[in-house]
């Protein structure tokens, strides 16, 4: 079983907000893949498919951001999911608007979601794949900018990395981490760290 998690706060309040990013991405590959089905289950919103080469569950957690590691935690025990087949979607402020980049494992980065994961899982080596959102305005406060939602400058190019993030998961979901990390981080023209993936 292949667990692809995105990251988000539900509820119409936080629809389109740079904080779910991950979530968007997660409704990319599920109108792709004609996914239809989708029930509520651990703390989560979840639909199985066999698109993949295997069995592969889409969540989207309902714990809101800073609990994201229960529904994950539960979702990850409940089907024995081998962390090797867990990707996380997340956003990241850290990276310019649109940038993709993947992870075998490591920190949070500061990213309340991945940081619960990790707590409730009890280990850091998980992938991640995090699609950046911008900081803004460093005088604007963290949290009024990830729950904002993108300008109408913003939208096409957030449009396009969720397009490509969601290559992204299908690729992982085929060849693995490793691979995500040599096709999209380097098409990003980025430089491998292999220290910190």
């Amino acid at each position: 079983m292949t667990l692809l998690v995105g990251l988000g706060n539900p509820g119409s309040r936080y629809l389109d907000t740079r904080h779910n990013v991950g979530f968007e991405v997660v409704d990319a590959l599920a109108r792709r893949w004609r996914v239809e089905s989708w029930r509520e289950a651990f703390q989560a919103l979840a639909a199985r498919t066999t698109a993949g080469l295997e069995p592969t569950l889409l969540a989207k957690p309902l714990t809101y951001m800073n609990l994201s590691g229960d529904a994950v935690a539960s979702l990850v025990n409940f089907y024995k999911v081998d962390l090797a087949h867990l990707l996380v979607v997340a956003d990241d402020v850290a990276l310019p608007l649109g940038r993709l980049r993947a992870r075998r494992a490591g920190s949070d980065g500061g990213h309340n979601g991945l940081k619960s994961i990790t707590e409730r899982l009890g280990t850091a080596d998980f992938a991640r794949l995090r699609v950046g959102v911008g900081r803004g305005d460093a005088r604007r406060e963290l949290s009024d900018h990830v729950l904002g939602r993108f300008t109408p400058e913003e939208q096409e190019h957030v449009g396009a990395a969720v397009l490509r993030a969601a290559d992204a998961v299908e690729l992982f979901v085929s060849e693995g981490i490793e691979r995500v990390m040599n096709v999209f981080n380097a098409a990003e023209g980025q430089q491998q760290d292999p220290g910190s993936a």
